[in-house]
């Protein structure tokens, strides 16, 4: 029978109208059912899949810091401890240094200790070199009376080929006054280890020379020379020290001059030691220091001591030595 043909009320046709259309919703939530749980599935097995991902570099991370956090500590550990007994070995040799000075100093007898502190007074400095330019040289301790020509005598100045010594009016009262003594010291101050303040040599301007006739004939190696530091110069300045000076050799004086060398002095060391630049094959009896400047003042230049290093000479080479 046609649907239009039929009845609406009848009870039959209204179960058949609802029942077709209850097919058609049935079948789309099946499928919207189906989509949902597929998608769960997917994300859940792709959920799954970046946690078996994510889990093992997880657990190697945390296996490497746990086992290279404690190798670093014990290394850190190890460097401290190397570190530390190496201190400790210095420290160690240091103290039994100090113990065996003590033991020395406690064995010395009175005369040994004065002696002693005698000769530091007298070096004052690292210098460990035979000074051949030492004006006090073969005079201590006393001699008895020997031959003339087997006396070994110490440095002297030859004044005729030195500088003339500064002697400046109100600077010889000034220093008369506050040192006491006679400011114009002689040339030959430089020949001996006195280094207190002023007790130096001072000649005119920032140029001049000084000729050393040395205590025997030497094969020369180096020359020192030394100045105050500035911490104990009453004028709280070092211009008046050398700078540029150049040295020469000869068998004796007046006499053939050979370069050695030129060099400069730097007043902030103390004491500085020149290895010769021309090294001879033949030996000296006279050195020539000659001054080209100073570190500023233009009045006078101070030197207060040079040395003259280097092997003596044999016998037949050297008069001094001859019998």
């Amino acid at each position: 029978m046609p649907r239009s043909s039929r009845n609406p009320r009848d009870p039959c046709i209204l179960s058949e109208d609802m029942a077709y259309n209850t097919r058609p919703r049935r079948c789309k939530l099946l499928c919207q059912k189906l989509v949902e749980k597929t998608v769960i599935l997917v994300l859940c097995a792709f959920g799954f899949w970046l946690f078996s991902m994510h889990i093992p570099s997880k657990m190697e991370i945390w296996q490497d810091n746990s086992i290279n956090s404690p190798l670093q500590s014990l290394r850190l550990y190890q460097e401290k401890v190397r570190h530390h007994t190496g201190e400790i070995q210095d420290l160690r040799g240091s103290v039994n240094q100090l113990i065996a000075k003590l033991k020395e100093m406690e064995a010395m007898s009175d005369e040994q200790k004065m002696a002693q502190k005698i000769m530091k007074m007298i070096q004052g400095d690292y210098i460990e070199k035979p000074d051949f330019a030492l004006k006090s040289i073969g005079k201590w301790p006393p001699r008895p009376p020997q031959p003339t020509s087997s006396i070994l005598r110490g440095a002297t100045i030859d004044f005729e080929h030195t500088s003339a010594t500064y002697n400046h009016d109100k600077a010889r009262s000034y220093w008369n006054w506050i040192r006491l003594w006679n400011y114009a010291q002689p040339p030959d101050v430089i020949l001996e280890p006195n280094m207190t303040p002023g007790n130096c040599w001072a000649f005119v301007g920032d140029r001049g020379q000084v000729t050393i006739r040395l205590a025997q004939k030497v094969y020369l190696s180096n020359l020192t020379l030394q100045h105050i530091p500035k911490t104990i110069s009453l004028s709280g300045s070092l211009d008046t020290a050398p700078k540029d000076f150049i040295i020469y050799g000869m068998e004796s004086s007046p006499g053939e001059e050979v370069f050695l060398g030129a060099f400069q002095f730097q007043p902030e060391n103390t004491i500085q030691m020149f290895p010769l630049q021309n090294h001879q094959p033949r030996a000296f009896g006279a050195v020539k220091v000659k001054i080209s400047s100073n570190w500023g003042n233009p009045r006078f230049t101070c030197l207060y001591r040079v040395r003259v290093h280097g092997s003596v000479a044999p016998p037949t080479q050297n008069p001094a030595l001859k019998e």
